[in-house]
């Protein structure tokens, strides 16, 4: 009897967008097959926390979610991606009072044009988060599934947003986004998504459980 091969089992990457008094909290999950510049994700989770949600009901549920049994196994780490604007850090620490079965990376966004790191955060350029989904999405690489009750909501978002590029200091600004027109579940998927995509090398099974290295 000829052996089965079955497909390699996939690496999620999960999203967390910290909302303040009027903006939501979201999270996402996509689902990576591949590596790098030919990987392909389908989003498989999204949802919203309520407004004012107490950061550590949030911290907590996170850490629910990152250790579900179905989201284990595969031959690479998870990712939890942390927005670190607003909120970030404070939230961060509490994330760090739970066991987390996934590598923590911490993303601070901002308007300039270049990708830095200040000790355990990484700051990305919003027109990288942005052109990373758009190009993943336009191409098929990255897949919604049209079941999720958030999932028009998503679509949304992207669509919304508007930028604008200041000549003098090649700094944009986002008409749309963190002045009241929410974008919490686009944020959400975008950080994962753009770690995913700029990782030099798939990241190797035997690392270290647990890890709040960030970057």
């Amino acid at each position: 009897m000829p052996k089965t091969t079955l497909p390699p089992l996939p690496r999620y990457l999960i999203g967390l967008d910290l909302g303040q008094a009027q903006d939501f909290s979201a999270l996402a999950i996509l689902e990576q097959h591949g590596h790098g510049q030919d990987a392909e994700f389908l989003c498989r989770h999204l949802q919203r926390w309520p407004l004012r949600t107490p950061y550590t009901a949030i911290a907590s549920d996170v850490a629910g979610i990152v250790n579900r049994k179905e989201l284990q196994g595969g031959p690479a780490r998870n990712i939890l991606a942390v927005d670190m604007n607003g909120p970030g850090t404070p939230v961060l620490d509490l994330l760090k009072t739970h066991p987390l079965h996934a590598r923590v990376a911490a993303i601070f966004s901002h308007g300039g044009d270049k990708v830095t790191s200040e000790g355990n955060v990484t700051r990305v350029p919003k027109r990288e988060l942005v052109s990373t989904t758009q190009i993943a999405l336009q191409s098929g690489k990255l897949r919604i599934a049209p079941t999720l009750p958030e999932a028009p909501t998503l679509v949304s978002e992207l669509q919304n947003y508007q930028v604008e590029i200041n000549q003098e200091t090649a700094h944009d600004s986002y008409g749309a986004w963190r002045t009241g027109t929410h974008d919490d579940l686009l944020f959400s998927v975008m950080l994962p998504l753009w770690i995913a995509v700029s990782e030099p090398k798939p990241v190797s099974q035997d690392a270290p459980s647990y890890s709040y290295s960030h970057g």
